[in-house]
């Protein structure tokens, strides 16, 4: 994975309010940390840095000018978005050296088409490996093409490139193809749902109701009248 170069200024305000401030300035507040070095809070542009999360993925590697200073190289460890919004609101970054191993989570990609009449589930979406800072792997594909019913993949399975190190336990289940569900299936599934649920009566139904329980009580009552009269 190629590193990207992007600027990066050091923030001196903190709280939400300055973090606010950062953001309508069209920056993301962020902060860098790692190898006994103390915290530095920065400010990154968030156009350009949500460009190389979009091209990299979640462990994008990036050389941070730190203030016109000497490339930092950094490792993306945390991203941040707004749960309604679509812009970032933070970032943790990981200081990182050339050569050294990182221990990074990879999405777990599923490809190709398993036998007729299969259904393919995954169990596992990201695997931890260690990989060198500067060859982090973007994702790792696994084929089920042709895979018939029964078949399953376990973390051993996965085929990484060289120099990656699988660190998730390898007897983990990744993905398995089981048979599809039939129609009979759905139905029952839809049926065992709806057992012993009672639905409650709407508004107009309980008015008529209503309507109903007091014409029988009237009704009741007449008799009863009559009932006397007769008798006397």
């Amino acid at each position: 994975m190629a590193q990207t170069r992007i600027p990066a200024e050091t923030r001196t305000e903190f709280g939400k309010g300055a973090a606010r401030r950062t953001r309508r300035a069209g920056k993301i507040p962020a902060v860098l940390y790692g190898h006994g070095t103390d915290p530095v809070h920065l400010s990154l542009p968030s156009l350009q840095f949500a460009a190389v999360v979009r091209e990299q993925g979640r462990n994008a590697v990036l050389e941070l000018d730190v203030d016109g200073s000497s490339p930092q190289l950094a490792l993306t460890k945390t991203v941040v978005v707004h749960p309604l919004r679509p812009y970032i609101e933070h970032v943790d970054l990981l200081v990182i050296k050339r050569g050294e191993k990182v221990e990074v989570e990879l999405d777990v990609v599923v490809t190709g088409e398993a036998a007729p009449g299969s259904l393919v589930t995954q169990d596992l979406n990201t695997v931890l490996v260690e990989a060198d800072v500067l060859n982090i792997p973007e994702n790792i594909e696994i084929s089920v093409e042709d895979a018939e019913i029964g078949t399953q993949y376990f973390a051993k399975d996965l085929k990484l490139p060289g120099g990656v190190e699988l660190r998730t336990d390898e007897e983990y289940l990744v993905v398995q193809v089981v048979p599809a569900p039939t129609e009979e299936d759905l139905e029952a599934e839809v049926d065992a749902e709806g057992a012993g649920v009672v639905e409650e009566p709407s508004d107009e139904e309980q008015a008529a109701e209503a309507e109903t329980e007091g014409d029988s009580a009237e009704g009741s009552a007449d008799s009863e009248g009559d009932s006397e009269s007769s008798d006397k």
